[in-house]
């Protein structure tokens, strides 16, 4: 058996206290949440959730301990939308500039 872990596998490991207090999700989340059930539904069925698993553990150990939970989600969906060609890296720029003009506009 092999005894090597990957970066993401704390199974038995001391990781410290969790805080498990309910908390709201902020709007973004919530359309993280949403879009991954868009992807992964019977209408789409673009993402399965075990895609979502591997590209979430696949990324780098300093992405892994920076990025929160839903941060790590959106990582993931975007590299597995890449991967499937659905979208590409053009497209995503194109994209992720109209949404920080948007962002920009209404902060003034």
């Amino acid at each position: 058996m092999n005894d090597e872990r990957r970066y993401h596998d704390m199974g038995g490991m001391e990781a410290g206290p969790i805080d498990q207090a309910p908390h709201e999700k902020e709007a973004w989340e919530k359309r993280v949440d949403a879009l991954m059930r868009i992807l992964s539904g019977p209408e789409h069925n673009i993402i399965r959730v075990d895609e979502l698993r591997r590209a979430i553990e696949s990324l780098a150990p300093d992405a892994y301990d920076r990025y929160t939970y839903y941060e790590r989600w959106m990582s993931a969906i975007t590299q597995l939308l890449l991967e499937k060609n659905v979208i590409n890296v053009t497209e995503l720029g194109e994209r992720m500039s109209a949404v920080e003009a948007r962002e920009a506009a209404i902060r003034g």
